[in-house]
């Protein structure tokens, strides 16, 4: 049997673009652990398990959106583009923009500490959130809501990326996902005063990378380049 809709969730269903058949999927999306430990019920269940399904569901419908978007751009790029709109960060505005904070249902140590505002909460209940539409609706249904809510941050990536940055990806994906900065350095300076090669290293959580260039810039440049295709591939094998 189904459960009943409770009143607040329709302002979230609005903000979706969605409406639940079960609503019970819904609620066990906004449950955080804190929440449930405080429950005398030991059948309910928080919402990590949808968390780890709705991670897999954002991570395709992303990376098709992409391919559509961008037909022109290779793997790396895919790769590299999808990683910087989906993290922790990303989701957690996206998050914010829905309001999602004002439903997730928290312990009351969470709540104390405005757990409804920290950045992991809410990108894990954006990811629940999306796998209970995928269980609810089935991927098509949770692919149009992927894309309502990544609709402004895949506009965004038309400008960013028309002129390849990559040092700035490099430090963008570093941060997001590693909670760490690039470490440049020139090694190397060969040729003639008027067509001299630069060779830059770069260091980035655990990874080593070279680059040449007629500047200095344009080394470091090759150098986030070369560390962005180790990086993705890493992320591709995890």
């Amino acid at each position: 049997m189904k459960s009943e809709q409770p009143a607040i969730y329709t302002k979230l269903e609005k903000l979706l673009n969605y409406k639940f058949d079960d609503p019970a999927l819904l609620d066990e999306a906004l449950r955080h652990r804190s929440y449930v430990n405080e429950q005398n019920d030991t059948l309910l269940s928080d919402n990590e398990k949808l968390e780890f399904l709705g991670d897999a569901v954002i991570n395709l419908a992303v990376g098709h959106l992409l391919m559509i978007k961008y037909p022109h751009f290779k793997e790396g790029d895919l790769s590299r583009t999808r990683a910087s709109l989906v993290n922790e960060n990303q989701l957690a505005e996206i998050a914010r923009q829905i309001k999602l904070g004002n439903f997730i249902k928290l312990g009351k140590g969470e709540k104390q500490s405005r757990g409804q505002e920290k950045d992991s909460i809410l990108a894990d209940a954006l990811e629940a959130l999306v796998a209970a539409v995928y269980l609810d609706g089935g991927f098509d249904t949770a692919f149009g809501v992927v894309r309502h809510l990544f609709q402004a941050c895949l506009g965004k990536q038309v400008e960013t990326r028309a002129v390849p940055d990559y040092k700035s990806h490099l430090q963008e994906i570093a941060q997001n996902q590693y909670h760490t900065i690039p470490r440049y350095r020139i090694v190397a300076e060969k040729g003639p005063a008027h067509a001299r090669i630069f060779q830059a290293e770069v260091n980035v959580a655990g990874t080593h990378a070279l680059g040449k260039g007629k500047s200095k810039k344009a080394a470091q440049q090759d150098a986030a380049r070369q560390a962005l295709d180790l990086l993705s591939a890493g992320l591709e094998k995890d």
